[in-house]
């Protein structure tokens, strides 16, 4: 197996896992140079690496620069003489292309009712890792939901002490009765997920929103919580009800993530289907 494929599959394993990475490439080398251009070097989160691009001040250089890239999600380009100060004396010069890989988003569905089992398709589909959760076993099944990448049965109180939650984490919580909509809701409210959706109506909302409060969490806090959840798009059944929440759910992460909705491959700039 060559270097190449390792990264390259190592880039594949870690954006299932949800875990970021930045890939640096070697573009150009001038004078002496310990690579060649083309060089790869794929840098994971905690510093760890695959491939190499030289070694030595250098590289560690550009290991840095790779955690930098990873943090804001975007791309460098760093140019760097290969002085002393990099452990060579060789006097060549590299231009290093740095680019970020993000990890699959993850969209966790709490209930695995009919809602779920149809968002859980589409979610896969729009390249979403999904988990859902439920405490019914008949229903919290992989026959049940086979497009889900991870179904767990239990309390919903401890399904965040088996998951990783962070900013690039979707919760839609659509689960069969108040008292588990609130044990979620509180929970949900203590984790940095991106987009917090809940199943129900304005009236629900006010009702929870109450119980929230009287739980200590801020108003502020509770506002990020989506009531009803999905577009207004007049969804009456469950597979309707799925597209409204997805289609919001990939609006949510274009319009407030690193890339906006005009940057997009279906901005407004780009012609319709069948258009000239």
């Amino acid at each position: 197996m060559t270097d190449d494929t390792k990264i390259y599959e190592e880039i594949l394993r870690l954006k299932k896992e949800g875990i970021a990475s930045a890939l640096a490439i070697l573009v150009q080398c001038t004078g002496s140079s310990p690579q060649k251009a083309g060089a790869k070097m794929l840098v994971r989160s905690d510093g760890s690496i695959v491939g190499t691009i030289g070694g030595g001040g250098l590289e560690a250089e550009v290991i840095q620069a790779s955690l930098a890239a990873i943090t804001s999600r975007s791309c460098q380009t760093i140019d760097l003489e290969l002085s002393e100060e990099y452990d060579y004396a060789c006097g060549g010069r590299v231009l290093v292309y740095i680019e970020p890989i993000s990890p699959e988003p993850h969209l966790i569905i709490f209930g695995a009712g009919h809602v779920a089992k149809a968002l859980s398709l589409l979610a896969k589909f729009s390249g979403f890792r999904v988990t859902v959760a439920d405490d019914r076993p008949e229903f919290a099944n992989n026959e049940n939901l086979p497009d889900a990448d991870h179904v767990l049965v239990g309390d919903f109180e401890r399904v965040f002490s088996q998951i990783s939650v962070d900013r690039n984490t979707y919760i839609v919580i659509a689960t069969r009765g108040h008292r588990h909509d609130l044990e979620v809701l509180k929970d949900a409210l203590r984790t940095e997920a991106y987009y917090i959706g809940l199943v129900g109506s304005k009236r629900k909302r006010e009702v929870l929103f109450k119980l929230l409060e009287k739980n200590g969490l801020t108003r502020e806090n509770i506002q990020r919580v989506l009531v009803p959840v999905g577009l207004p798009i007049g969804s009456v059944s469950p597979q309707e009800i799925a597209v409204s929440i997805m289609a919001q759910i990939i609006q949510y992460r274009r319009m407030h993530g690193p890339s906006r909705v005009s940057d997009s491959a279906c901005s407004r700039s780009v012609p319709e289907d069948g258009a000239t």
